[in-house]
């Protein structure tokens, strides 16, 4: 091979590396990046920005001061996690996602007595979804429409914050307006067949305190929308695993770079030394689009085994404190993450159709957090476990899930026909201190007033 020849190739793998760290970086945990777009024309904003509605319009404006997602809360150290489950499976089994109805509430057809309700009723509500996890929202008017989504949740006192993945990609918007604060969720029809694991929604060292998730309109099959409740997770894992978990901790990785079968010609004498610029120019691309540190390792993957980068994010506990209420529960988004698992799927829905290049980056996997493999096993154990969990939500016009981010997982199930949901993302909400200071006195979470919880 001629010098020209090897750097021609080199100039244009750092190319796409450079491209593709910058608009297609899916890190840590939403599994909602890789359905994302980025590029919308001049005349589509125009046209979009026309046909925005006034409230929409407000929020708009505002959008430069809204807040980025928050910092995730892992909270203190669990001493001795194996007991701190024990506790968990004595006491009695926790309440998980209550309906609230506006038939039974005698408010069908009358929106102004249902945002009346909200507002008067707004701290139950929220301190209905602390303590259950999630609430949902059945037979209301008025969030059939996106104003009156943001009505809904402005009346509850949620305090909105920017998509976790605002630093690193672009979540479209329901409306198509850039700084609109209801984004679509996963509704493409290229990814009808794919089912989005549960996870909690985090990217690297943000996650958002909760986030309302609402149906505009509901797929003509499936696509229901799905929760899990983490402390029931955490409860019925075998402690043998739960404990090698915790003290190993995980890591994701987060990325995959599969441009580089080409380094295999490369002569060897140069070979090395060439995979260390690359290695180092992507690591910096990377790490200057994320607040967290990515740390790139070269191996092989897809069905010819081809030589790419894999970026993997620090490690974390699997388990954690719920930041208000003190109950222990499980924040690990293996079953959305796992390769092997995602795999076990396509056996049953098809393909995830990852075929643009963006979608062949946007591929994650999940290891112990020292690197080690997670045994087959183990995953399966773990899936198993959740889908026990699971409940299928099956939404329609109007209806709302309201979801605290750290107790209540969520996912998708696959659909046919045209399907609209939104989703909105709180960093907290009015009354949240006010909680904490409850729960601290009352000492009612599992986690809060255990002595296998080492307070730092």
């Amino acid at each position: 091979l001629s010098f020209y020849f090897i750097m021609t190739k080199y100039t244009l793998a750092v190319s796409a590396i450079l491209l593709a760290s910058a608009n297609a970086f899916a890190p840590s945990s939403s599994c909602h990046s890789a359905f994302t777009t980025t590029t919308t024309t001049t005349t589509t904003t125009v046209a979009t920005a026309r046909t925005a509605t006034k409230a929409t319009r407000l929020l708009a404006s505002t959008a430069t001061e809204t807040p980025l997602s928050p910092l995730t809360i892992w909270g203190p150290t669990i001493e001795d996690v194996n007991s701190l489950q024990q506790q968990c499976q004595k006491a009695p089994k926790p309440d998980f996602a209550p309906t609230v109805s506006a038939k039974d509430l005698n408010l069908v057809g009358d929106k102004k007595a249902q945002l009346k309700y909200f507002q008067e009723n707004a701290m139950q509500l929220k301190t209905l979804m602390v303590e259950n996890g999630a609430v949902i929202f059945r037979d209301f008017d008025l969030m059939k429409q996106q104003d009156g989504f943001v009505q809904f949740y402005t009346a509850l006192g949620m305090n909105t914050c920017l998509d976790p993945l605002h630093s690193v990609s672009a979540r479209p918007t329901v409306d198509g307006t850039k700084n609109s604060p209801v984004y679509e969720a996963v509704n493409k029809e290229s990814r009808k067949n794919f089912f989005i694991g549960m996870h909690n929604e985090f990217v690297g060292t943000r996650a958002p305190r909760a986030a309302a998730f609402v149906c505009f309109k509901a797929a003509e099959t499936g696509g229901e929308f799905l929760i899990a409740d983490g402390r029931a997770i955490f409860r019925d894992l075998k402690p043998s695993l739960v404990e090698k978990l915790y003290q190993r901790s995980i890591r994701y990785s987060v990325m995959e770079l599969p441009f580089f079968g080409w380094l295999d010609n490369v002569p060897s004498p140069i070979q090395q030394p060439l995979m260390n610029v690359i290695r180092g120019l992507a690591s910096a691309a990377i790490n200057s689009k994320v607040d967290f540190s990515v740390d790139l390792q070269w191996g092989e993957g897809g069905y010819d085994n081809v030589k790419m980068l894999q970026a993997r994010a620090p490690k974390q506990p699997p388990i954690v404190v719920h930041p208000v209420t003190g109950d222990p529960t499980w924040f690990c988004n293996v079953h959305s993450h796992s390769s092997k698992l995602r795999k076990d799927r396509e056996k049953i829905y098809g393909a995830e159709r990852f075929e643009d290049g963006a979608s062949q980056i946007n591929k994650s996997d999940m290891f112990f957090g020292d690197d080690g493999d997670i045994s087959d096993e183990d995953l399966q154990h773990m899936d198993e476990v959740t889908m026990k969990n699971v409940q299928f939500v099956k939404m329609t016009e109007g209806d709302v899930v309201l979801l605290d981010n750290y107790k209540c997982m969520h996912g998708r199930n696959v659909f046919d026909g045209t399907r609209k949901h939104g989703v909105a993302w709180f960093g907290g909400w009015e009354g949240e201190e006010e909680m904490k200071v409850k729960y601290l006195a009352s000492s009612t979470g599992l986690g809060a007033g255990a002595a296998v919880v080492s307070k730092v």
